[in-house]
């Protein structure tokens, strides 16, 4: 059974999920009719929607009480991670890991990408929005997590949980990637260059490269989320998210090592091919340079002039054949002494 199935995701159009968490601190999931109906006596709601979808693009826009600039926000192509404040609530775009599963009819030589993930956080509700073909990890881990009494209960704690999730996943991305290059520094030791290399190098620099681009601006929207004054963000949920900023940070670095090291790999690997192809030239320049001399005799004999020497002999030609060839370990052994070969 599948980690949606057990937790009853999507089972209404544009709702993944619906949790509602009570004054005494139990979860429960909610359908549609519950979200539109729920009140801040309730306790703190968590809705995940698909922002692709028809009927969760109208409740967020018409009927979930938001700012219809910040609804268009929210559903806006525009996917770079931030962070703006509107009154004592905020909104925050952050870019988590799409872990390809492979399944039936899915290619299980997809890649790990980064999608978007925005959040409207206020003191008593949270709705967070991401595309219909895309699936965050972190955010089905957090909320089994949640179902079993170990996640979050308020709205300052369940943003700081959020980015540790989305910071986390990140570091396993890292990992396999500098995995990746480490293989690749490996395979160059052994001098096994070839298109298959070339082509698996470039892909790790673009990795890098494209993750680089986005936590860049994740680390700005962290730091910004440290010094926010939201009522709801209480002392213990900065403390946690200034530690998620400090492993961004490390992770960054990572990144920028790595990047290094692929540049260097590239490198390599261009000077690999350049060295098998100057002996290539110079194996063909020897195999020249012996062919050289006998072709010449040849050449010399096979003059149709008067005075051919050997024209009258019945063994001439057998002799220049001999000749011819003993001449090719003579010139090989005068290459190797000039240390040409």
């Amino acid at each position: 059974m599948s980690m949606d199935q057990e937790l009853h995701a999507g089972l209404e159009p544009g709702l993944r999920f619906a949790m509602l968490i009570g004054p005494e601190g139990g979860v429960r999931d909610l359908r549609w009719s519950e979200v539109e109906t729920w009140r801040p006596a309730d306790g703190f709601l968590w809705v995940h929607l698909e922002r692709d979808e028809p009927k969760a693009r109208d409740w967020l826009c018409e009927r979930s009480g938001v700012d219809p600039l910040v609804a268009m926000a929210l559903t806006a192509e525009e996917s770079r991670p931030r962070v703006e404040d509107v009154g004592d609530a905020l909104m925050v775009v952050l870019r988590g890991v799409n872990k390809a599963r492979v399944g039936e009819g899915e290619d299980p030589t997809a890649e790990t990408e980064l999608v978007p993930v925005h959040m409207w956080i206020e003191a008593d509700r949270c709705i967070s929005l991401r595309d219909r073909a895309h699936s965050l990890n972190a955010l089905r881990d957090l909320r089994l997590a949640m179902m079993m009494g170990k996640g979050p209960r308020t709205a300052g704690a369940l943003l700081a949980r959020i980015a540790e999730k989305v910071v986390d996943h990140l570091g396993i991305l890292t990992d396999e990637i500098e995995d990746g290059i480490s293989d690749l520094e490996d395979r160059i030791g052994e001098g096994l260059a070839g298109t298959d290399l070339r082509e698996d190098i470039a892909s790790a620099r673009r990795k890098v490269v494209q993750l680089r681009r986005y936590l860049a601006p994740q680390r700005d929207a962290l730091y910004r989320l440290r010094h926010d004054d939201a009522s709801w963000l209480d002392p213990e949920a900065k403390m946690r998210l200034r530690e998620v900023n400090d492993r961004l940070l490390r992770h960054i670095e990572d990144l920028d090592e790595m990047r290094q090291r692929a540049t260097i790999l590239h490198e390599d690997f261009t000077n690999l091919v350049a060295e098998r192809a100057a002996q290539s030239s110079n194996r063909l320049t020897a195999l020249a340079a012996m062919v050289l001399p006998p072709s010449l005799l040849a050449g010399m004999m096979g003059t149709n002039i008067g005075g051919i020497p050997g024209s009258q002999e019945p063994m001439a030609f057998l002799i220049l054949c001999g000749a011819v060839i003993g001449m090719m370990p003579v010139t090989y052994l005068i290459l190797k002494w000039i240390k040409w070969l």
